[in-house]
């Protein structure tokens, strides 16, 4: 966001990112910080701010019937941010950027969820501003941060992340420590809301309830997708759509299928019926989609097989919570079996998906397969994700093949210590958000 009030091509700032991810406190808290005035609407819980942008969209008059209307609002200009929170409910306040950009008076930050789905709100807007917004995406917190909230000192982060930079070795005392740390962030999960209450309560049961609470509001928001440009029965075929996907991920990653399955869903279930539903729940921002490869080489957006991908969630404390209650008990005690591999899979798909890291993977009918595929550090790497401890027998095999594949080293995550034979290197699960 600094770097964004700084650049000198001014733009408006749009924070898109899933419900309750933090995007308004996190801008309120910047423009508190950095500007003498700041101006805050929220379309949501304010209807009346909302008829303002029905008119023509003429600056003087906007910002005189917002002071109206807000009496603490002041309007210095080049003194003032003006946020337009959950943007997405008033679509000509964000055709109203446009002017705002051109008149260059004041700063504009816009934010919202379902602001990237297709058709919402589509009537109501007088056009999406085109070239006048610097969008960036807000995801849960990563483990860095989660450890930050639990009041970890930052020279203990410090010293992982030197470790990791030099690949040596971490004292086992706080080795033990973080991959217990790295455990309750798998229940756990990064929704602010719900870290907030593990932190000040350590009580599972709470965090659970949390996490179910967070469920049901985006299964609510669900409804709210409706192309007012499709007829309601369109509508609601894709709402079923959407519902079924998003419900069938938990079993498909506890199959540990090599891609994920439409008849799973339904038994006449074909791609092209689920994909609309897929794209959505991605666009919502609830899922990561991993494609799998047909070969190991760059770029390897090249080789991607468009048809043939994983589904993983963006948030592992509420897939934990759609599993089983007590599973976050057993992650806990490391008494869990069916779920493991799963788990642990979906975590990594969540920290390089959180680094900006396209997720690939690697699979072939003779059995071959390689959990992920990325270019880390500038080297093309397959990676490994050991949820039980076992050799890489496919990873050996693409690393040996140098005519037919092209990997440059391999990393394996697992809860192992830091160390490094050739081009083979061992990480523990909870360094993975230096991955980049």
């Amino acid at each position: 966001m600094l770097a964004w009030k700084m650049s000198s091509k001014k733009k408006a700032l749009i924070v898109k990112g899933l419900r309750q991810v933090g995007k308004t406190t996190s801008v309120r808290a910047f423009a508190e910080e950095n500007y003498e005035n700041v101006v805050y609407v929220n379309f949501k819980s304010n209807h009346s701010a909302k008829k303002i942008f029905d008119d023509d969209l003429i600056i003087n008059r906007i910002t005189t019937d917002l002071s109206a209307l807000l009496p603490d609002a002041r309007f210095v200009p080049y003194k003032t941010v003006i946020i337009f929170d959950e943007i997405q409910e008033c679509a000509n306040a964000r055709s109203s950027i446009k002017e705002f950009v051109e008149d260059g008076r004041y700063d504009v930050i816009g934010t919202g969820s379902l602001l990237g789905i297709k058709g919402y709100n589509k009537k109501k807007s007088k056009g999406v501003p085109v070239g006048f917004e610097k969008t960036i995406y807000m995801k849960p917190m990563d483990f860095e941060e989660f450890l930050w909230a639990k009041g970890i000192q930052e020279s203990v982060i410090d010293y992982l992340k030197d470790s990791y930079r030099n690949l040596t070795k971490i004292s086992e005392t706080t080795h033990r420590a973080m991959i217990r740390y790295f455990k309750e962030y798998i229940c756990v999960g990064g929704m602010p809301r719900v870290v907030d209450v593990f932190v000040s309560s350590y009580d599972m049961n709470a965090v659970y309830d949390e996490q179910r609470d967070l469920i049901e509001e985006y299964k609510d928001d669900f409804g709210k997708h409706l192309d007012e440009n499709e007829q309601e029965e369109t509508n609601m075929v894709l709402l079923t759509r959407i519902n079924n996907v998003f419900d069938s991920i938990p079993a498909q990653l506890a199959k540990e299928n090599k891609k994920f399955v439409f008849s799973a869903i339904s038994k006449k279930g074909r791609s092209s019926e689920y994909m609309p539903a897929i794209q959505w729940l991605k666009d919502y921002g609830l899922i990561n989609i991993c494609y799998n490869l047909s070969n190991i080489d760059r770029p390897l957006e090249g080789y991607k097989i468009d048809n043939i991908f994983k589904l993983y969630f963006v948030d592992s404390g509420l897939f934990v919570s759609m599993l089983e209650r007590g599973t976050a008990s057993k992650i806990l005690n490391d008494n869990l079996n069916i779920y493991k591999g799963a788990i642990y899979e979906n975590i990594i798909a969540d920290a390089f998906s959180k680094n900006g890291m396209p997720l690939y993977y690697f699979h072939k009918e003779s059995g071959l397969e390689i959990d992920f595929v990325s270019v880390i550090n500038d080297l093309l790497s397959i990676v490994e994700v050991k949820a039980r401890t076992g050799n890489s027998k496919s990873a050996k095999i693409v690393l040996n093949d140098k005519a037919r594949y092209n990997a440059d080293n391999m990393i394996k995550l697992g809860e192992y210590n830091i160390s490094v034979i050739d081009n083979r290197i061992t990480l523990p699960f909870y360094l993975s958000f230096l991955l980049q």
